[in-house]
Formats: C-alpha cells, structure tokens, sequence
C-alpha cells in the first residue's frame, strides 16, 4: 500500500472541486471507486433503505496500513498524487481525496482493514467528524467500510432525498457503471437482503453486460473497434433495429472512468446516419483509451464530464469504430425477428369514432386470403367498433363484396363476442349532423398517399391525415383521462430499464395508469405492462415505455398535468396512421367527413394544421379565370 500524505495546500487548491455527498449513491460510486484503486477483484456492496440507513462494502484490495488509517478520512489525503505534474498522468478513479472525508462529516463510519504485510488488522470508527475508536481487529486482507444513518445529524439534506426505493435504484445505477466499467472485477450488490446483481469478474466486457442488463439486451449488441492518432476504441454497439427512443442507453468509458461526452454521443449518432430511423438512438457500451496527459478528467465534482485536449481525433476514432462494426456486423434482418403480420400496424385502418378502430386484423387475414391463426393475438379491444356502410350502393358495385364492404357493411345490430366472451356491439361512425352537411361533401382521393384531397362547402380541403388523426386521438384520452379505457394484453410485456428510467417509472406510475396504461414494478429494473391504450400496437408498447420513462428523467420537474400531457402526444403520435400508408377510399370518406364535421379540431398536438382550405374563387385567380 502507497503511503498516504496530506497534500499541501497549494496543491490541493489546483485540484479542489468543492464535491459534496448528495445521496447515497455518491457514497457507493465513491467507495467502489477507492476499492478497484486499491487491486481488488471481488468487491459486495450491501445497502438498506436504499443507503440512508446502512451501506456496506467490502473488497479484498491492499488495505490501509495502521499509520494511514487516520490521514485517510483528512481533506485532500490522497496516495495518488504527491506534486503538481501528477496531475497529467491520472489514471485512477479516484485522487483528490475528499471522499472519506465528506462521507464521515455526514455519517456514522467504521472500517475495519488490514495488508497482508501486517498479522493484525485495524478497526477506526469516526462519526460526523469526530473520530470514536481505533484498535486492533481481526479481518481478513481488504478493507470493509460500513456507513450508516447518513444525514442523521444534518436534516436539512436529508430532507432532498427521495424514497428509499428511489435512492436505490441510483445505488444501483452506480453500481452498473462502475461493473462495467471494470468486467475483470467481480461485483455482488445485496439489496435489503436480496441480491439484486452478480458479475462473474471475468474480464469478457459482452458476458459482463448480459449479467448488467440481461440477454436481450446482449443479443442485440454487435462488437466495435478502432484506433489511430492515440485513440483506442472497443466494445459494443447496438444493431439498428434494437434503437430506443433516447439515449439513456449510452455508456462511455475513459480509461476504467464513466463519463458523459457529447463528442462520443455525436460520433456515435454520425456513424448511424442512414441506418437507423429519424427519432431513434443508438446503444453502446464503449471504452476509450487515451493518454492521460490529452484529457483534463477534473472539470466536474463526480469527474463525469471531462475535457479533451483535441476532440477531433476522439470523434474520428468512435465514428470509424461504429461504421465499420456496422458494416461487418449488421447482417441482414432474419425472418424471426420480423415482427408478425398480426401484430403488423399496416396496413392500417382508421378509427371508425371517437374512442375506438377497426379490426385491421381481419381486414388483413382477408386480403391476404391467409387462415386465422389458431393462437391468440397480442391483444384485442374491450370493445370493438364497426362503421355501417352507406345505405345506397356505390354505382360500379358488382355482385361480390369488397373487402371495404367486408370490414364496413356488418349490420351494426348484431351481437357478437370478444375473445373474453363478453358481447359487444357494432355501432354507426359517429359525425355530427349538426355541423356536417353532407349534400355539400365529395371525396377527390389522396395526394402522395398523405393528403386526403376533398369537396366541402365550394372549398377545396386538403387533409394531412396524420396530423387529423393525431388530434383526435389525443382528444379521446384527454376526455378518457382517469378512466380505465385501455386494452387488456393477453400477454403482459416485460421492459427492461436502466436504473434511472426505472426509477422514475416507479415515481411516476399514478401518472401512467391513469392514461390508458396499467403499469407495475417487476422489479430488477423491469415494469410489467399489462394494459395500454386502445390506440397502441402490441410491438409499439415497450418503445412507447421507454420513450415516457426517458422523458420522465429528463422533465422531473414538470407537474402531473404537464406529464400527462406529453403521455397523450407521444401515444397519440405513435398511434396515428402514418404518411404512406394504405388508406381505402371508403376509409378517407368515412375519416373526412368526420373531421370536417368537428371544427374545433384545427392543429394537431405539435401545433401544426391538420387542414388547409381554398376557396374556388382563390382557385380560379391562380389560373386566371378570374382577376
């Protein structure tokens, strides 16, 4: 073990960040941290209460010899820097020594540890700065700090903590990090006496992130690589198809250190230009190695951001990296991971009211003149509506229905059952007479199969469909708000989350039932979907979770009605017909005359025009007709 010296001043002040203990996960991030400097390759982590009451981790690294023991928990006491110029080859997480120090000031803490040069090991108690015992103890080599009734004595932080499980999960966040930060090192995290997570040690970074994030996750990873102009890159990728609504799933690596860089998440985003959809981001777990003279690691109090000295060749290395994984790894997408045709959102239907759709499905089945498979759908609707057919025959009909006649001529009168047996009833599409005159209306088609093009009142309207029909669903579960109107799933979906998403998930979940979800713990990081609004795919499900909880993280300071809010614009979004799109002409007919017969729906959420208007006087002067 190197010998502990209390820096001068001087030299403390060049590196002094003011860090302070906000929450127990500072204290674990810290601790962990101290336990890989110090050699160990088997480090548990215990907590309860989510780290307020009790913290607990042993490591069998050096330990602290009897002499060192009280320099330890001394401001700026360090055993990695001695003068200035080591300031340019840090290579360890941690070297300002303010850890310890912060953590006792707020803290109960013990230590008991022992190198393996002495026979005797050291027991040192110190409590909110005071220190209360140092004896002898027997223990094996490695050091064991135990923390406990953090901010007992200082109520004006306790106070910013939030709920236990809240605060553990930001344990385990760092615990994550930091696992995967170093795969040569085994991790066991003990949470309120259930182990919550185990990493083998065995230094294979891939095995290590199934055993973080789980096999799905895994699998959808592919292997990176790089280096040149003193930039070394490695890991792993996601493939494009496994993209997510944000970024949360990023992780970048200096040198063993997590951090957070805009240059590697820009780098990242260039190299899946073209390849992954607009409004999709990328997963990684990448390791940068760089010369520790090239980057400033001590511009942040957690040393999570860092500054380099020329960014353009950290740039250049992650954007070769990614684009050459891609273009040797990314195969093909195989058949099984299509997703199935009766799940498939196309081709799409809209819906036939205010509060429901059609059965695509069976419009699908029918087209594609395939029999019904035998198992059951993802899920079905509590209530299923159809639109009555026009009561007059269209002039070209002939003696065969069409499949429009099929899905919109069944006699709204009769019965019929759900998959749960229960008995539903078709009724007529629901347009407002009152402001609907239907004598004045002709449907003209659809332009660039995005704008529905019609006849209204001696105006020419032209409809974005996506747009319209955004709208009207967003004003549905406005109105439904509260109320249990979403669809039962025959099978629930498991999403996994990282640590801060679930965390927020949990927080907020009174907010997400009551828009159309029925949302639970499945704990380790998962929620359990069981119930999502009508409008929703099954395979839209975990991607719409995902995207909220990511916004859950990003807004936390947004009050319920805000939150409730941007649930309905994302599920309203997500659920809208698309631009391109098949959309059958008694569909654009139906949709039409229900839009215009409701003039108090004129922007979609985002606030752009679900219509444009033009008279025929307006027509006429564009060509000329009329001056």
């Amino acid at each position: 073990m190197a010998k502990i010296n209390v820096m001068p001043k001087h030299l403390a002040e060049l590196i002094a960040a003011g860090e302070v203990v906000e929450r127990p996960a500072s204290i674990v991030k810290e601790l962990l941290e101290n336990a890989v400097d110090a050699g160990a390759n088997t480090v548990t982590l215990e907590i309860r209460q989510g780290g307020i009451s009790y913290i607990r981790i042993s490591d069998n690294g050096s330990g602290i010899e009897r002499d060192d023991i009280r320099n330890a928990f001394v401001s700026h006491a360090t055993s990695k820097i001695k003068s200035a110029d080591d300031l340019n080859s840090i290579l360890t997480l941690g070297f300002r020594g303010e850890a310890l120090a912060s953590i006792a000031a707020v803290a109960k803490v013990e230590v008991l540890t022992a190198v393996k040069s002495e026979k005797t090991g050291t027991r040192y108690s110190i409590e909110y700065g005071e220190e209360i015992l140092l004896d002898d103890a027997g223990c094996p080599a490695g050091t064991t700090i135990t923390v406990r009734d953090l901010f007992l004595k200082t109520p004006a932080r306790m106070k910013f903590l939030k709920k236990d499980v809240t605060e553990a999960n930001a344990v385990a966040s760092a615990v994550d990090r930091i696992a995967l930060s170093h795969p040569e090192v085994s991790f066991r995290f003990i949470r309120d006496g259930k182990q919550a997570l185990m990493t083998s040690g065995k230094g294979d970074l891939l095995t290590c992130i199934r055993e973080v994030f789980g096999k799905e996750f895994a699998s959808g990873l592919i292997p990176c690589e790089n280096q040149g102009s003193g930039v070394k890159v490695s890991g792993y990728i996601s493939k494009p198809q496994y993209s997510r609504p944000n970024r949360n799933m990023q992780f970048f690596f200096l040198n063993g250190r997590f951090i957070r860089t805009g240059t590697g998440s820009a780098a990242l985003s260039e190299g899946y230009r073209n390849s992954i959809m607009v409004g999709k981001f990328p997963s990684c777990v990448i390791n940068l190695e760089i010369n520790p003279s090239l980057v400033d690691v001590n511009v942040h109090p957690a040393k999570t951001e860092v500054r380099f000295s020329d960014e353009k060749p950290v740039f250049n290395a992650v954007f070769g990296a990614v684009k050459t994984a891609l273009d040797e790894g990314d195969t093909r997408i195989q058949a099984e991971h299509i997703p199935s045709p009766y799940q498939s959102a196309k081709p799409f239907t809209f819906p036939v009211s205010y509060t429901d759709k059609p059965r695509v499905l069976d419009e699908q089945i029918k087209l594609n003149d395939t029999p019904k498979p035998a198992d059951p759908v993802p899920f079905r609707p509590k209530t299923e509506f159809v639109a009555n057919a026009p009561s007059e025959k269209l002039e070209d009909e002939s003696e065969a229905e069409t499949d429009e006649d099929i899905l919109l001529n069944s006699p709204s009168s009769a019965p019929k059952n759900d998959y749960r047996g229960e008995t539903v009833t078709e009724v007529p599409l629901p347009i407002n007479s009152d402001e609907f005159e239907e004598e004045q209306f002709r449907l003209i088609g659809e332009a660039f199969m995005t704008y529905i093009i019609c006849e209204y009142k001696n105006k020419l309207v032209i409809i974005d469909k996506h747009a319209a029909h955004e709208r009207i669903i967003y004003e549905r579960l406005k109105k439904s708000e509260g109320e249990r109107t979403g669809q039962l799933l025959l099978s629930p979906v498991t999403v996994n989350l990282p640590k801060d998403e679930y965390a927020a998930v949990l927080d907020n979940l009174a907010i997400i039932n009551s828009s159309g979800f029925d949302v639970e713990d499945f704990g380790g990081g998962s929620v359990l979907v069981r119930e999502c609004p009508m409008e929703l795919s099954f395979d839209d499900v975990p991607d719409i979770i995902a995207e909220i909880a990511g916004r859950f993280v990003e807004k936390r300071q947004d009050v319920m009605f805000e939150k409730l809010d941007w649930i309905f614009h994302s599920v309203a979004c997500r659920s809208a017909i698309k631009a391109g799109n098949v959309t059958s002409r008694l569909e654009m007919e139906k949709f039409a005359k229900q839009l215009l017969s409701m003039p108090e729906i004129r922007y979609c959420p985002h606030g752009r025009p679900v219509l444009i208007e033009m008279t025929q006087r307006e027509l006429e002067k564009n060509f000329g007709r009329i001056q």
